[in-house]
C-alpha cells in the first residue's frame, strides 16, 4: 500500500480565504498557509495534490503555492504536482471532497483540510507519521487528539480499543459527528483515556477510494446535502474495512477560529529560529499593557 496522492479541500465560503493568508514559518520565511500544507504533504512523500477550490480561485491559489515570482518551494521531500479542481457550487464539505474522485481513482489518499495548520512536537511531521502508519498497517487511518468533553460539539469523535503493543494507535469501532458528552460516554469508549476526554479528529486522514461511494450515498440520502460531513461517510467504515486512529504527536491550529491565525503565527514563531525575538516582542507588549493598567 503506497500513498501517492493527497486532497486538500478549500472551497467553502467561510474557508476559501484562509489558505491564502501569509505566515512566517519556523525557518523565518514568509509562506501562505496553503504552502505550509503543501510542505506537510511533500514531507509525507506525496507526489500529487488536488486542491478543491471555488471556481474563481484557481489563479489566486496557484500564486499562493510557491515563493514570490511563482517559483515552487518545498521544505522537505519532492515538490508535488498540483491539480486545481473546482467545486462548481457551494454544496458543502462532502460534495467538495467528492470532486476529487476522478483524481484519486482507486488509490488510497491523504486528506487535509485547507483551514488547519499543524506543528509537530518532535522531528516527524504528523502527515508523514500518518502516511507511514497507513502504509505499514495497510489500513485507513485518521489522525486524532485527546480532547476535553466541553469541545466535542466542534469535531467528529471516534471510539475503540487500543491496538495491542501500540500506545497511540486505536481500532475504531464507532464514530459520531459533534456528539454531546452523554452521547460520547454511551458510544465512544476508549480504554485508558483519562476521564472526560475523547478522541477527536485532527484534520487529516488517509482514506480508501471507497469513501467516495459512501460520500455519494450520504449526499443522496440527506435532506440537506450541504450539512453532510466526512464523518457521515466515515461512519460506514467500521465493520466493512479496517480503520485505525492515530493519536499524533503534534498540535493543530484551526485558522477559522477566533484568533486562529494569530495563535498559529505565535506558535510558529515561538518554535522557530526567531523564537527569542518573538518572545521579546510579546513580553514588551505584555509589560506595556501592565504599565498602562497601573497608570489608570
Amino acid at each position: 500500500m503506497k500513498i501517492r496522492k493527497a486532497v486538500i479541500t478549500a472551497a467553502g465560503p467561510d474557508q476559501r480565504e484562509l489558505p491564502l493568508q501569509r505566515l512566517v514559518d519556523r525557518d523565518g520565511s514568509a509562506k501562505s498557509a496553503l504552502r505550509l500544507l503543501l510542505d506537510e504533504a511533500a514531507a509525507a512523500g506525496i507526489g500529487e495534490v488536488a486542491i478543491i477550490v471555488h471556481p474563481d480561485d484557481g489563479e489566486r491559489y496557484a500564486a499562493a503555492t510557491g515563493a514570490p515570482g511563482g517559483a515552487p518551494r518545498v521544505a522537505d521531500g519532492v515538490e508535488p504536482k498540483l491539480h486545481f479542481v473546482p467545486q462548481a457550487a457551494a454544496r458543502g464539505y462532502a460534495d467538495a471532497l467528492l470532486q476529487a474522485r476522478d483524481f484519486v481513482g482507486d488509490e488510497p489518499f491523504l486528506h487535509l483540510v485547507g483551514d488547519h495548520l499543524f506543528l509537530p512536537r518532535g522531528e516527524l511531521r504528523p502527515a508523514a507519521e500518518l502516511v507511514a502508519v497507513a502504509q505499514r498497517e495497510g489500513a485507513a487511518v485518521s489522525a486524532v487528539q485527546s480532547t476535553r468533553e466541553s469541545h466535542l460539539r466542534e469535531y467528529g469523535v471516534v471510539g475503540g480499543p487500543r491496538v495491542a503493543g501500540r500506545e497511540r494507535l486505536f481500532a475504531i469501532d464507532a464514530v459520531l459527528e459533534k456528539p454531546t458528552p452523554t452521547e460520547a460516554e454511551q458510544t465512544l469508549f476508549v480504554p485508558g483515556l483519562r476521564a472526560g476526554h475523547y478522541l477527536c479528529f485532527f484534520g487529516m486522514h488517509v482514506l480508501p477510494a471507497a469513501i467516495f461511494d459512501a460520500l455519494a450515498q450520504a449526499l443522496r440520502d440527506a435532506a440537506e446535502p450541504r450539512r453532510v460531513s466526512l464523518t457521515h461517510a466515515l461512519a460506514t467504515l467500521p465493520g466493512r474495512a479496517r480503520w485505525l486512529a492515530l493519536e499524533v504527536a503534534a498540535t493543530r491550529f484551526n485558522l477559522g477560529e477566533k484568533y486562529g491565525l494569530l495563535i498559529a503565527q505565535l506558535a510558529l514563531g515561538l518554535s522557530g529560529r526567531d523564537r527569542d525575538d518573538v518572545l521579546a516582542q510579546v513580553t514588551e507588549l505584555l509589560l506595556a499593557r501592565e504599565k498602562g493598567r497601573a497608570q489608570k
